[in-house]
């Protein structure tokens, strides 16, 4: 039996046409995004072939135990403690070492081509209060963060961000930023320049910069003001901290946070040059 030659299904055609367009918008899209993450990568030549054979065997044959146990996600804002317009838009890889300490690993974003950029250390007001009053100066406080919706878990669900949230009220974080890699990983240096940058915390409306926490919801697909409202129970948490005002002058029109209030009318400066270790 002779077979006549297949047609071709001209409804089906159509259909293919329609559905390759959005596949080719959309490797447009990743193209186009992997250019921008490139060019934020820092100057320098490509890895040769004997940098990338060390780093497939040291892959196979090194322990990375302390990457490892690296297993939570924040995104929050840090202005520097000795200049306030300067803001970034941090990226917290965190463990917890234990209820009361948790150590994290800072990037400009969360992407393959984030740039390392800063560390911060996490502890409960408990061990706070065991710091001396001179060291308690490197410590900012993280109420107005949770409170105000601003510092996020992207990814979990909202009730277990929530209850993370909750477990982080009245802490405190200890943090210095080494690369000013821009507000939200775009622009700043091209390399790590000059001295480390204590960091500090947001504690009023109208400390950051316009746009600065619109932009970031509208990356991750967040909402800080819905989260705000799911967290206006955790005001009852609250207790005053320390540094709640220690930027104030720094922002004279901003407005108070219910639930975040200064523990002592101000934090004491730290000692050593501005931004640097004392």
């Amino acid at each position: 039996m002779k077979l006549s030659p297949a047609r071709p299904c001209r409804p089906c055609l159509a259909l293919s046409r329609r559905l390759l367009w959005p596949v080719l918008l959309l490797v447009s899209a990743w193209s186009s995004l992997a250019m921008a993450q490139t060019s934020a990568l820092p100057p320098g030549d490509d890895k040769s072939v004997k940098t990338r054979a060390l780093e497939a065997g040291a892959r196979l044959l090194q322990d990375t135990a302390p990457l490892q146990r690296i297993d939570v996600h924040l995104v929050g804002f840090h202005p520097m403690k000795d200049h306030p317009a300067h803001q970034m838009e941090a990226h917290h890889f965190c463990h917890q070492v234990n209820q009361d300490f948790a150590q994290c690993v800072l990037f400009d974003g969360h992407s393959r081509q984030a740039r390392l950029n800063g560390i911060e250390f996490i502890i409960s007001e408990k061990l706070f209060a065991t710091l001396p009053e001179e060291e308690r100066a490197y410590w900012h406080p993280h109420n107005a963060e949770i409170l105000s919706g601003q510092l996020v878990a992207p990814g979990i669900p909202a009730p277990a961000e929530k209850a993370l949230m909750k477990d982080k009220m009245n802490s405190y974080g200890k943090t210095w930023h080494v690369w000013n890699t821009g507000p939200s990983g775009e622009g700043g240096d091209a390399l790590p320049l000059g001295p480390a940058q204590l960091a500090w915390s947001f504690n009023r409306d109208g400390e950051a910069q316009p746009g600065l926490v619109e932009q970031r919801d509208r990356r991750l697909g967040v909402d800080t003001a819905e989260k705000r409202r799911q967290r206006a129970d955790l005001v009852d948490l609250a207790r005053p901290q320390w540094g709640v005002d220690a930027l104030r002058s720094a922002f004279p029109q901003a407005r108070p946070i219910p639930g975040v209030k200064d523990a002592t009318g101000g934090a004491p400066a730290a000692r050593g040059a501005p931004g640097q270790r004392p």
